[in-house]
């Protein structure tokens, strides 16, 4: 198998592996003017990582579908969180239209822990949401929050994927880490939490939680990269656990919001060398039956 070394030569190699495109499970559109402030933060998180971040598909939003769908995404969410109370609704509002004007955008939805979160993720499952997004790093809220119960057994309920940052990367937050989320766990086994970046840097813990419970994932989300392993370098002794771990590992990329092109994600994950088997898995065959896309 040849790593794809620039985006026009992604669809060769998912067509090489039989596949009929990519599900990526972490790929962020907002409102324009959100999404404005996500690169701004990013605009300056060198300072706090000690590289430069500069994204590499700072476009507009038609072009920025174009090139997902030049790349063979076939599925992909749209990734809303918010940082304060209030937003959440108004995200989900936003991001239920977006999916509705997309055929290959994945309903998503969001909470925070608000008296009314109950309330909005239950109008937002009846409205057929496909996927959650969770941020615990720029949220920085407790999952484990009294208001987040309710929450957090519904979604269980629903089998439906919640994507969380909880891992302390790329800067640790109040309650990031394994223990908050695992707590969360133990309190609803059956949640199919997809956890962001591999859980980078505490990936062997991450790991442990996905052993420990069968519907707990985890995105490849800049994981192996080489700005990544620069940084925060996946350990060589854990790489069985990914073959172990096969069905539970799905694509994400940070769509746009990547330093880097986004072939060199999946090239990233052809290095590896984990077989066409685990790559078939990674690149679609999780994701799609995670969302049970025919």
């Amino acid at each position: 198998m040849t790593a794809p070394l620039a985006d026009a030569d992604v669809p060769a190699l998912w067509q090489e592996l039989g596949l009929p495109g990519l599900v990526d499970l972490h790929v962020h559109f907002m409102p324009k003017n959100v999404m404005d402030k996500v690169w701004a933060y990013f605009d300056g998180v060198g300072p706090l990582t000690g590289v430069a971040w500069p994204i590499a598909y700072r476009t507009e939003e038609d072009d920025r579908l174009a090139r997902l769908r030049a790349l063979g995404v076939r599925a992909f969410p749209s990734l809303v969180y918010p940082h304060k109370p209030g937003m959440a609704a108004w995200l989900n509002s936003w991001a239920a239209d977006f999916a509705a004007r997309h055929d290959d955008v994945l309903h998503t939805a969001t909470f925070y822990p608000e008296p009314e979160a109950e309330r909005y993720v239950e109008q937002a499952l009846s409205a057929g949401a496909q996927v959650f997004k969770v941020h615990l790093q720029v949220g920085a809220y407790d999952p484990r929050d009294a208001s987040l119960r309710q929450v957090w057994g519904m979604l269980a309920d629903a089998g439906v994927p919640v994507v969380t940052h909880c891992g302390s990367g790329p800067t640790a937050g109040e309650f990031t880490g394994p223990d908050p989320i695992g707590e969360v766990l133990a309190d609803h086994p059956t949640l199919v939490a997809v956890v962001a970046h591999m859980g980078m840097p505490e990936y062997g813990a991450f790991l442990d939680l996905a052993a420990s419970y069968e519907r707990v994932h985890l995105d490849t989300t800049m994981a192996f990269t080489d700005f990544t392993t620069a940084l925060m370098p996946f350990p060589d002794a854990l790489r069985p656990r990914l073959l172990e771990l096969q069905d539970r590992i799905v694509l994400g990329s940070d769509f746009p919001n990547t330093p880097y092109p986004y072939a060199h994600q999946v090239e990233a994950l052809v290095r590896l060398d984990l077989g066409d088997a685990w790559l078939r898995a990674v690149l679609h065959d999780n994701g799609a039956r995670l969302l049970a896309l025919t």
